[in-house]
């Protein structure tokens, strides 16, 4: 793909679109440790320096995606829990429902999950202050739009709703780094089964985590 230069608004919008969507299929195809700006450009056919116009550095990028797939997921999320939850069911049944529909969302989108397990330690790094605040400011955004959701379905987790949110993708970030095992520690598992014990998959390690916040976070009878 090669670009002339952008000479209105709308062209500026479209080559920022080719970037965001370019870097996306490359972390389909690679970890994101992997993604870089030299292949970046080169796949969007652009100079580096003409990516760098658009978004000051890797992390940048990478950053503007996490918030793209938020909002997709919430959106994706709104319809599963409407579908999916017993809205007359006890708490606890609803918190079941909810943890297990919330569990198979996010590990099936390890990409989502991946970035937000980079976030702090790599993505906030290299970018300014200002990409940090719209970043941050984006973010407020998904989570109030994540905790009503939650709120909706489970009315009795109250103030704790925003909390569980936060800190469940914070938990999903940190999981996901253990998604798929390396090759030596599934050789390592074949040769010593009992080892396997302390690998869990991706689900079924969010749905016990899940569970166990919303269940905690009820009110006592």
């Amino acid at each position: 793909m090669t670009f002339r230069r952008a000479r209105n608004e709308e062209q500026r919008e479209i080559r920022r679109r080719a970037i965001l969507s370019t870097a996306a299929a490359m972390l389909d195809e690679m970890p994101l440790a992997a993604v870089s700006l030299n292949e970046l450009s080169r796949r969007v056919g652009l100079a580096k320096s003409n990516v760098l116009r658009y978004f000051e550095s890797r992390e940048a990028v990478l950053l503007e995606l996490l918030e793209d797939f938020m909002v997709r997921w919430l959106d994706e999320l709104a319809v599963a829990l409407a579908s999916g939850l017993e809205a007359h069911a006890a708490p606890e049944v609803r918190a079941g429902q909810l943890a297990d529909i919330l569990s198979r969302s996010l590990s099936a989108r390890v990409v989502l999950c991946d970035l937000f397990g980079a976030q702090g330690g790599v993505l906030e790094h290299n970018v300014s202050v200002d990409v940090v605040k719209r970043h941050k400011r984006s973010l407020l955004i998904a989570l109030a739009s994540m905790t009503e959701l939650v709120r909706c379905h489970l009315p009795e987790l109250g103030d704790g709703a925003q909390s569980f949110c936060l800190i469940g993708l914070l938990t999903a970030g940190a999981l996901s780094s253990h998604v798929p095992p390396p090759p030596g520690l599934l050789a390592a598992y074949a040769e010593e089964p009992e080892l396997k014990v302390l690998h869990m998959e991706l689900d079924e390690a969010l749905r016990v985590a899940f569970t166990s916040a919303l269940l905690g976070g009820l009110p006592r009878a």
